[in-house]
């Protein structure tokens, strides 16, 4: 089996999304609450540093189109499979990451969708994926099942239940 890297959102694509998000709307930061209010949003994922949101942190929900940026830095072309979505970040600059090893919001039983994408940004499959108990060995064999395919460059996961993106996996 080979080894893969969940990568979060990068840093200079931050430093844009905390400006204008991929839908040229400015951010509008909060404070993380738990107490039942339409803002609460503690425990959802943070694509900056791939961990949950904790209270007390200020945090936006941002318009993000991961597949457009890949493809502004590589040439791709993904015309139609373009697509932007919500996504949490830290309202300020984080440190990224805080553990690199295994994959993030890794919770079994959830539901993800692995999108396969070619050199270009075309989908070129994907396939519903339950977070097995064993996290790390399930999501490295739905990896390796995803990379088998030659044209594959990037898998995106993504949450079933609204689509959003999680993380970014290139070939290794």
């Amino acid at each position: 089996m080979t080894t893969y890297t969940a990568l979060p959102i990068p840093p200079a694509a931050l430093r844009e999304l905390r400006v204008s998000d991929d839908s040229g709307r400015p951010p509008h930061p909060y404070t993380a609450r738990e107490d039942g209010d339409p803002v609460d949003c503690v425990g959802s994922p943070l694509r900056c540093c791939l961990r949950a949101i904790e209270p007390g942190e200020r945090v936006a929900l941002v318009s993000y189109a991961p597949l457009r940026r890949w493809a502004a830095a590589t040439g791709a072309a993904p015309g139609a499979y373009d697509e932007a979505g919500p996504v949490f970040i830290h309202a300020d600059a984080c440190p990224g990451p805080r553990d690199t090893d295994g994959y993030p919001f890794a919770r079994p039983g959830a539901l993800r969708t692995i999108r396969r994408y070619d050199a270009e940004g075309h989908i070129v499959g994907g396939r519903l994926f339950e977070i097995p108990e064993d996290t790390g060995a399930g999501f490295d064999r739905a990896l390796d099942e995803a990379f088998a395919v030659p044209e594959v460059a990037m898998v995106h996961v993504r949450a079933v239940e609204y689509g959003c993106f999680h993380f970014a996996v290139p070939r290794p």
